[in-house]
């Protein structure tokens, strides 16, 4: 699905902060088959990932050494001093308050009350990822949490998202916003390793799951499960090279 905008509270692009840029550029693109292009000299390095020309996801070194690699999810809005004061207000930290990306927009990275990292987006000539929804590309965006009522409250108050909760033995929260659904939430899972903190968790479609696992194996991924069935599909979650998790989901065909 082509994308040319995001409403406000809607999350629109993902990076990965990584110590080995060269190494996860390399990777992601013989895994998704992503065209990575480095901007330029006063980007730091940033990369962006296409498919058919249209920006996929960001890959960039770490802004914070002393952090695991990781995918940072960003949450589209229309303004990104707003939406700081709102974190402030309502129990969050700022990390990096809002600050000019030269001339494709405006950010801010911030963790809720409960320790997940999130960024967010004011888009400039940069409106977000403008793919997603489809092989190789962005499908889902899920916060991974010990607190599930701070969370609610949190991102109630900061975005205006109402929490739809299916019930059930891992119970799971849908993010909603003008009727629709545009996230997830879980309770962190007994069986994840206890050092792993709150976080976002970043999805992407893949055509086939089998293959993917075989082929993140290869290129120097891990497998860290096995599949997981859903009702959109089954999913597993990996981790690249250099060590940022996230997960491949075989979405069925609707």
């Amino acid at each position: 699905m082509e994308m040319t905008s995001y409403e406000h509270g809607v999350p629109s692009w993902v990076d990965v902060g990584t110590p080995d840029l060269q190494r996860d550029i390399e990777f992601y693109s013989q895994l998704f088959g992503w065209q990575c292009q480095q901007g330029p000299p006063e980007a730091g390095g940033y990369t962006i990932a296409e498919i058919d020309q249209k920006a996929v996801a960001g890959l960039g070194p770490q802004l914070n050494p002393q952090a695991p690699p990781s995918w940072l999810t960003y949450i589209n809005v229309d303004s990104a001093d707003d939406v700081a004061a709102k974190v402030t207000a309502n129990g969050g930290q700022t990390f990096m308050g809002p600050m000019d990306v030269m001339d494709v927009g405006r950010m801010a990275v911030f963790a809720d009350p409960v320790g997940a990292f999130f960024a967010v987006w004011q888009p400039g000539a940069h409106k977000g990822a403008g793919l997603v929804n489809e092989p190789n590309t962005m499908v889902w965006n899920e916060l991974i949490t010990t607190d599930l009522e701070k969370s609610k409250a949190f991102y109630g108050a900061v975005f205006g998202w109402g929490a739809e909760v299916h019930e059930g033995d891992m119970p799971y929260t849908e993010w909603q916003l003008g009727g629709r659904s545009i996230g997830g939430m879980m309770a962190k899972p007994p069986m994840m390793p206890a050092e792993v903190p709150p976080h976002w968790n970043v999805y992407f479609a893949v055509a086939d799951l089998d293959e993917a696992r075989n082929a993140i194996q290869k290129l120097g991924g891990q497998v860290l499960a096995e599949p997981f069935d859903t009702p959109t599909g089954p999913f597993v979650p990996v981790m690249d090279p250099t060590g940022a998790a996230f997960s491949v989901i075989q979405m069925n065909q609707r």
